[in-house]
């Protein structure tokens, strides 16, 4: 607006006209203190000629308002941009919806909560602004690039490698689910992958960690709603469980190795905490030579994309355990199902649709749903909620002093009592523990979890990063794509020229058709069958 109208020359209606025209807003998050509030005196005292036309914007949006609703004081408050209290801020969300031409949310259940508890009276004014886009990842880094192993297992048994581009062919698999041939090869793909991230954390960490183990991960930002917190609490219950069992009672258990990883804010001190405790219980259980081959903990240090690519493809329990209602979409539990690790988790952002699109039955779905949370919160602070018996006892262990310093850890656990648990574990507690349970029942039945690995890669295709920007092509900037010509062909020669490859390679290297052999040829049984799986060498992986 300040250089439509101070540089270009433009009337204010002109200038809106293209403003509104030219923007769109994207949402990523329901939670108030991510909704940016910036302070009317700080922008009057850097930006006054701005702060002046987010004035002159509100003002002819309230007139709008009062339109709508005459004489609703309350309306217009809520309605502003500017936030009237000590200080008066910059409402920023408002001002994107009043100025952008669409809004969208990012999975459906977080578009939803947009319209219905964060922007509702603009929803009223503006029902056509407001639409759903769930968020997608590319299939070329995050399976393609990560996990070539599978890459050339999902071509065979495809016949094409056209998967890349169109991820919906995945869901060709699921007539194979349950072929022994195909449960092999993904057994043996599996491996493959955990025995990379063994000997990364062996190096890294100094820690052997067993690769018959169950692969059971929690990798992604460090908050209190993405609950870290509760499944560090469950370790402690399974620990706890584990050392009251009697040793004959410990080959019907599944073995663990847990892996924790993610950053936290800079000034985020319970973010801090809960990562402290992580290593803590990980110092205590990793040293207890009682249950060394039952359960590992491990802290993956400076977790990044490239670190993400080595772990998500040994995965194989991913955990989006988010209180219902906070979590806008997320999009590495879409890399996780991509590639055959099954999720446990609740019904908040993007696990509501993975769920329809891969099966109830192929996740572990528990916890209270997203219109139950403010009832419970209501029970936690009326002191009429009662916790599970074994809630209580791992809250006893740390405060005991089972993991260090009980005073260390203090904050957590009365973060965690007299109505103070926001996020609802102890509520959700129980049907975790009954999840947890229904994962190691399904895990010891080797095929039934291998089909439901392969259907949840089959059942994929939507969280495609393609389908999601042909939405926003559609839905929000009405653009065509504009193919490129080719593509160019380019010798090997000249290949050999610009140092992709070698000389030496170029002399190994047929043009002759008759040495080409086309996927689109042949049979499952032609490119990996079952006795050639264990027999795979890196060298069949390197593109």
């Amino acid at each position: 607006m300040r250089l439509l109208i101070d540089e270009v020359g433009c009337e204010w209606s002109e200038a809106w006209g293209i403003v509104n025209k030219t923007f769109a807003y994207t949402n990523h998050t329901v939670l108030p203190e991510a909704l940016e509030k910036w302070s009317v005196d700080l922008m009057d005292k850097l930006l006054p000629r701005h702060m002046r036309l987010i004035y002159d914007i509100n003002h002819y949006f309230l007139q709008d308002v009062e339109k709508k609703w005459p004489g609703d004081i309350g309306k217009l408050r809520q309605c502003s941009i500017i936030e009237e209290g000590s200080p008066r801020m910059v409402r920023m969300a408002s001002l994107a919806i009043i100025a952008s031409h669409s809004v969208n949310g990012v999975a459906e259940i977080h578009s939803h909560l947009l319209k219905t508890e964060v922007f509702p009276f603009f929803v009223e004014l503006f029902p056509q602004k407001f639409l759903n886009i769930t968020n997608g990842v590319t299939p070329r880094r995050w399976l393609q690039q990560a996990n070539p192993e599978l890459s050339i297992v999902l071509a065979a048994w495809l016949r094409t490698n056209q998967w890349v581009i169109n991820l919906d062919l995945l869901s060709k698999l699921k007539p194979f689910a349950d072929n022994p041939n195909l449960q092999q090869q993904w057994a043996v793909v599996k491996i493959h992958n955990k025995e990379k991230l063994a000997k990364y954390i062996e190096d890294s960490c100094g820690i052997k960690i067993p690769v018959d183990a169950l692969y059971d991960v929690q990798v992604k930002r460090i908050h209190e709603y993405k609950r870290q917190l509760l499944n560090i609490l469950y370790v402690i219950y399974r620990y706890k469980s584990l050392k009251a069992m009697d040793r004959s009672q410990h080959p019907n258990i599944v073995p663990r190795v847990v892996f924790f990883g993610g950053k936290a804010a800079p000034g985020y001190f319970m973010a801090k905490l809960i990562i402290q405790l992580i290593n803590a219980v990980a110092d205590v259980i990793n040293k207890d030579r009682d249950i060394s081959d039952l359960l590992k903990v491990i802290f993956i240090p400076n977790y990044c994309v490239s670190l993400a690519e080595l772990i998500i493809p040994a995965s194989e329990l991913s955990q989006h355990i988010s209180t219902a209602g906070t979590e806008a979409s997320g999009t590495s539990n879409m890399k996780f199902a991509m590639n055959g690790c099954l999720i446990i988790g609740t019904l908040d952002g993007a696990n509501i649709e993975i769920r329809d699109e891969i099966g109830k039955d192929n996740m572990f779905i528990f916890g209270a749903k997203a219109h139950e949370i403010e009832g419970l919160r209501k029970q936690m602070r009326k002191g009429d909620f009662k916790n599970d018996p074994r809630f209580d006892k791992v809250l006893k262990s740390i405060e005991t002093g089972d993991f260090g310093d009980p005073e260390k850890f203090a904050l957590i656990v009365n973060s965690l009592r007299n109505g103070n648990d926001h996020y609802l574990l102890a509520a959700d507690f129980p049907s975790y523990v009954e999840a947890q349970s229904n994962v190691d029942r399904v895990y010891k039945n080797r095929s039934d979890w291998l089909r439901r690995s392969i259907l949840s890669t089959a059942g994929s295709g939507k969280f495609s990063s393609d389908r999601t920007i042909q939405q926003y092509a559609q839905q929000i900037w009405g653009i065509q794509p504009c193919r490129r010509p080719g593509p160019v062909s380019v010798s090997v020669e000249r290949l050999g020229t610009l140092g992709v490859v070698s000389q030496d390679a170029i002399g190994s290297i047929s043009t002759s058709p008759s040495n080409v052999i086309s996927l689109e040829r042949m049979t499952p049984s032609d490119r990996l069958n079952v006795n050639a799986a264990p027999r795979i060498t890196n060298r069949d992986f390197n593109y």
